[in-house]
């Protein structure tokens, strides 16, 4: 067995029981506790499960959670290069783009710095000063700062979105359920997001494969109002499904 595979079936364990021991992994993977051990630490840095001695817990989830960008950049990086560079290759000269706060969008930012003629519109004071030595022209939305994302957020946020238009939205969310729609963990970010799509003539959803299923507190807005979708080739073979179903284009990376 792959270390992925094994680290992915431990996670299942986790989600049906709530917490694994170092011990009964070894046995039950018939590997050394030395290797299950590395496989926890791995999975807690990245976000997936809290370490606990002997063992770990499944990590508290739930819509109120609103993890800070610091923590949401440790978890699943790899995915979210890849997500971030394709996204990066759907952008042309001359466009002007969207983005919301967060760690994929950050990476999508990083991806933009040399493209000649081009312009974004953020609420995020992080990707702001990213892009602020760039060849991008940069309009950052008033409003008040959430500390937790680095953004904007408020009336003097959307007020200003209203006001602007725009080719491409690249939404980062905290849970994508396609029967549900998009959602975040705070209605303020909610509405940001809200305004940002209605300036937008195309909007594309970045976001890993851990994202769906998931719901959040405040809903952004259904999955009909998405056009296309940028995840990692992890998705389930059911939600998959599901979006191709809501006619939602796929990108797979």
């Amino acid at each position: 067995m792959l270390s992925e595979e094994r680290r992915r079936e431990i996670l299942e364990m986790l989600r049906n029981d709530g917490r694994v021991l170092v011990r009964e992994l070894s046995k039950h993977f018939r590997t050394s506790q030395i290797t299950i051990r590395k496989d926890l630490e791995y999975l807690h840095h990245d976000g997936q499960l809290e370490r606990t001695h002997g063992g770990a817990l499944q990590k508290e989830t739930g819509a109120l959670r609103d993890s800070p960008l610091e923590e949401k950049a440790r978890q699943h990086r790899q995915e979210k290069m890849r997500i971030a560079a394709a996204a990066a290759q759907k952008i042309r000269k001359g466009q002007v783009i969207i983005l919301d706060s967060g760690t994929t969008t950050t990476a999508i930012a990083r991806s933009c710095r040399e493209i000649k003629n081009l312009t974004i519109i953020t609420n995020a004071t992080n990707i702001a000063a990213e892009l602020a030595d760039s060849s991008v022209e940069v309009i950052l939305t008033g409003g008040v700062l959430r500390q937790n994302s680095y953004s904007l957020v408020g009336p003097l946020a959307e007020e200003s979105l209203r006001k602007l238009s725009a080719d491409l939205l690249f939404l980062g969310v905290d849970g994508f359920d396609v029967r549900y729609g998009l959602t975040t963990p705070n209605l303020l970010e909610a509405r940001v997001n809200r305004a940002m799509a209605e300036s937008a003539r195309r909007t594309v959803v970045v976001c890993d494969s851990s994202k769906f299923g998931r719901r959040s507190l405040s809903l952004i807005m259904p999955a009909s109002s998405v056009h296309e979708a940028i995840t990692d080739k992890n998705i389930s073979k059911r939600d998959l499904k599901a979006l191709r179903d809501a006619d939602i284009e796929v990108t797979l990376v």
